[in-house]
């Protein structure tokens, strides 16, 4: 349950099976302007670590990213459960969702962690990654989350594995 006075931060991470310049991950590399454009636009969208901080921590060798070059993450925060989930289900974002396995090593390994950020916090990608790392380790808490510990989030139940609603 959200508690009173904070949003919700989001922190996604794969890793590309090809470099970012290669053909065939041009349609992933060349819609996220039109995907972060949407996410900035949707009802309950906060914040969003731009896409030139964000590739400069994902490129850093000493980082909390590591330095990988084929690294794609996003650090977001979001009034609430339902606006995230809202925009990662049910707008353009899910079509690229749904073709992840075409542009990603791992599809099925962890790639999202969440957690409750006070109002006004703008997390980093050191705060991400160490709640990446505790849900990696010791599962859902409140501390770091997947869908399943959001009672209220239900899309993702139905929506995760390409099933239309």
């Amino acid at each position: 349950m959200q508690p009173d006075g904070h949003h919700l931060a989001e922190f996604n991470l794969g890793v590309l099976k090809y470099d970012w310049d290669d053909p065939r991950v041009k349609d992933f590399v060349d819609g996220l302007d039109l995907v972060n454009g949407i996410a900035q636009r949707s009802a309950g969208f906060v914040w969003m670590m731009s896409g030139d901080e964000m590739e400069a921590e994902q490129l850093a060798p000493e980082g909390a990213l590591g330095g990988n070059p084929r690294l794609a993450s996003t650090l977001s925060v979001w009034e609430d459960a339902a606006s995230l989930e809202h925009f990662v289900w049910n707008t353009v974002h899910k079509r690229f969702y749904d073709r992840k396995a075409e542009w990603y090593d791992a599809v099925d390994s962890l790639r999202l962690v969440m957690w409750w950020v006070p109002e006004g916090h703008r997390p980093t990608t050191a705060e991400a990654m160490a709640r990446f790392r505790h849900l990696e380790t010791h599962g859902d808490s409140a501390f770091a989350f997947g869908w399943a510990h959001l009672k209220e989030a239900e899309l993702w139940k139905t929506k995760q594995c390409g099933e239309a609603a």
